[in-house]
């Protein structure tokens, strides 16, 4: 038997760049300052070797919930290069959602930043796995990081972490592309956050592929990402595809809005401009100068279909194009996509090369062009499986190709055109909302009766969840009420918009609520009256 041969993802994100002689080049820059490849190589190993120190061990988790900073980039390689398994995990989530991630993954370390310590504490004061918590230098310190099933949990700083692992031996771990590397948390298609499983091997394939052979990707490239690290979108964006090649992320970690945006860019210069339709709108809404993107050679969207008419305002007035495309957790980016100089707008391009695509009926038959179809993929870059998800994983692949659950047609020129998705779920703002979460959130409250949550464009085209509600018998509905039952229990990207009350929702003949038809009328009390 034939061994595998060895491949680290940290290995050919950095050190390789090193060895080609661009140690001095920038790897980093942003708020916080700028950090050569050469230095983000140094603090790489000597926090993989702080984290052995720790105890970690191959292939343990260590989650990270941490906004976007050189640290949490380098805690990402680092876990990589020791052959653990980094998570980054979204900020936006609550301590009880981050303690179901951190029981669910059987962490033993969770690292952080201070914008989130308070939220990392409350939750590891709810789990018994995790050993040890990691702190950023600037959090405050605290007698104990908090109470705990099991005892206390001690806290680490950055600087310590660094300074038990500088001077110690840092090899990097017998990793080949099958091997394990990361895992990424995703609600999909069921609104359950389960973990899509990812391998080294799958890191290059994103970069050679979508970041090299559609963004075309150089050393010279500066890239800004408004999807954070711990999006598969933002992950490729801000590290593994200017890595790759030895380019440059700038890291913002403030959360983005059109003014903070326009002067990172007028600070930082970035050429590559990753955003999300939600965000194209709000810079229009914000008036900003028609100079504010001339540095910016190309920008993407991702996360949800880009609005015709919402990417001609855009493209009209700040003069750079932008690639719509679609990606997944699980296929870790971008499989979808519109090419530079030919974009069709309103459409979400041709396949990347590498990835396979085809739409089929639902007995599984491929349909011809013209005929809307669910579409799956297939590519080196999928995911392995769902953590400790056996069922979900066999639901969601046939074969070697993958159901992304969306509806598509197809173009005799190959171009594809999203028609929604095939099922109930919601992307707001790129992010995946579970209708059944949020109508059991607001089933709670007294008041409410029954609860339906759909999707209804906003102004710009894009979809928000708006709440559907009937009254329990002698009650009366409290919009602002409900909205801030919902702020207590769920991340505000879950939240409704709007609350609607019904007297009753329409359902069928045998119960089930006809979902269309709450959200039609919806659509019709929501939408501007005819002039």
């Amino acid at each position: 038997m034939v061994a595998a041969e060895s491949f680290n993802a940290s290995v050919y994100l950095l050190d390789r760049q090193v060895e080609a002689g661009r140690g001095d080049h920038l790897a980093v820059t942003g708020p916080a300052g700028d950090v050569t490849y050469t230095e983000l190589a140094t603090l790489v190993q000597a926090a993989a070797a702080g984290l052995a120190e720790l105890g970690l061990r191959p292939e343990e988790r260590i989650v990270l919930f941490s906004a976007d900073r050189v640290e949490l980039l380098a805690m990402f390689l680092a876990g990589l290069r020791m052959g653990a398994v980094p998570v980054p995990v979204s900020t936006m989530y609550l301590d009880t959602e981050l303690a179901e991630l951190l029981h669910d993954s059987r962490a033993r370390l969770l690292f952080t930043s201070p914008e989130f310590a308070d939220t990392a504490r409350s939750a590891l004061a709810k789990v018994s796995s995790v050993w040890t918590l990691i702190v950023t230098d600037d959090v405050p310190p605290v007698e104990n990081a908090g109470e705990k099933p099991g005892g206390w949990c001690p806290q680490v700083t950055w600087s310590e972490l660094i300074g038990v692992g500088t001077g110690k031996d840092s090899p990097v771990y017998d990793t080949w592309t099958e091997s394990p590397a990361f895992w990424l948390y995703t609600s999909g298609t069921t609104g359950i956050p389960k973990a899509a499983m990812h391998r080294h091997g799958s890191v290059r394939y994103v970069a050679e592929h979508y970041g090299q052979q559609v963004l075309g990707i150089t050393p010279d490239d500066r890239c800004f990402s408004v999807a954070k690290l711990f999006f598969a979108y933002g992950l490729g964006n801000s590290a593994l595809f200017p890595l790759s090649v030895g380019a440059t992320a700038v890291l913002d970690p403030v959360r983005p809005t059109p003014q903070s945006v326009a002067t990172r860019i007028a600070e930082h210069s970035p050429t590559l401009f990753y955003g999300v339709p939600t965000f194209y709108a709000a810079v229009l809404a914000a008036d900003l100068p028609a100079d504010t993107f001339a540095g910016v050679r190309l920008a993407t969207s991702a996360g949800e279909a880009l609005p015709t008419e919402l990417y001609r305002r855009f493209t009209s007035k700040f003069g750079v194009d932008i690639l719509d495309g679609i990606g997944s957790t699980e296929a870790l980016h971008i499989f979808l996509s519109n090419y530079p100089g030919q974009v069709r707008p309103g459409t979400t391009g041709r396949a990347v090369p590498g990835y396979d695509l085809r739409l089929v009926d639902d007995e599984g038959k491929v349909v011809p062009p013209g005929t809307p179809g669910n579409l799956q993929i297939r590519g080196g870059s999928l995911t392995t499986g769902y953590w400790c998800r056996t069922e979900t994983t066999r639901n969601a692949f046939v074969g070697e190709w993958m159901r992304t659950g969306d509806t598509y047609v197809q173009d005799e020129e190959g171009y594809y055109v999203c028609l929604g998705r095939s099922n109930d779920m919601i992307k707001a703002g790129g992010i995946w909302v579970s209708p059944a979460e949020v109508e059991a959130c607001l089933l709670k409250h007294p008041s409410v009766a029954q609860a339906a949550v759909v999707a209804v464009p906003d102004e710009a085209g894009l979809d928000k969840p708006v709440a559907c509600v009937v009254p329990a018998p002698g009650q009366t509905i409290d919009p602002d009420a409900l909205i801030e039952a919902c702020r207590a229990e769920l991340a505000a990207f879950k939240r409704p918009r709007t609350i609607l009350e019904f007297s009753t929702l329409p359902t069928t003949a045998t119960g089930k609520l006809r979902r269309f038809a709450v959200r039609d009328e919806a659509l019709l009390r929501l939408s501007p009256p005819a002039s």
